[in-house]
């Protein structure tokens, strides 16, 4: 039998992994094919700028904190895996997409977004939305090119008046 101080530890650990699939938008699996320390920490550097985090966490443990939420991905939990986590649905999909750009042995699985489950080709969607900012200064400049052509319209039309 396991030590009591051991067990308190793993339900800890999981306690925590609980906490961070509910208050995490999106809850990314990234397997690991021999990524070394300093590409890891360029990871988490990366997902940190983005309000988002890296955690190693044990497959056991991450199964039975997924199974506490009636979340199925025993399938998908073996082999060395890391997992990023962010409140913003996007913006850590787009950074570990980027560093799988350069770092070949890093590959996305499976995700959480929203409290469902995500596959790969739904994720790699995702990492080609533009950002928040992206999407704001794109509705910005659509609508000053509506008030651009509406003021002209009205040019044109005060035109048109002193010409009569």
């Amino acid at each position: 039998m396991a030590n009591q101080k051991i067990l308190d530890q793993k339900q800890a650990i999981i306690d925590e992994i609980v906490e961070n699939v509910k208050n995490s938008s999106s809850f990314i699996f990234l397997e690991n094919h021999g990524l070394s320390v300093a590409e890891t920490m360029e990871l988490r550097r990366m997902l940190k700028k983005s309000d988002s985090e890296l955690k190693i966490y044990k497959n056991t443990l991450v199964a039975r904190a997924l199974n506490s939420l009636n979340i199925d991905l025993n399938a998908e939990l073996n082999g060395p895996k890391l997992v990023a986590f962010g409140t913003d649905i996007v913006e850590p999909i787009k950074a570990v997409a980027e560093f799988m750009k350069k770092h070949p042995n890093l590959e996305m699985k499976v995700g959480i977004v929203d409290g469902e489950i995500t596959d790969l080709a739904t994720l790699e969607k995702y990492a080609t939305i533009p950002s928040r900012d992206g999407l704001l200064t794109m509705f910005a400049g659509g609508l000053m090119g509506i008030a651009r052509d509406f003021a002209i319209c009205l040019d044109l039309h005060a035109k048109n008046l002193e010409e009569k």
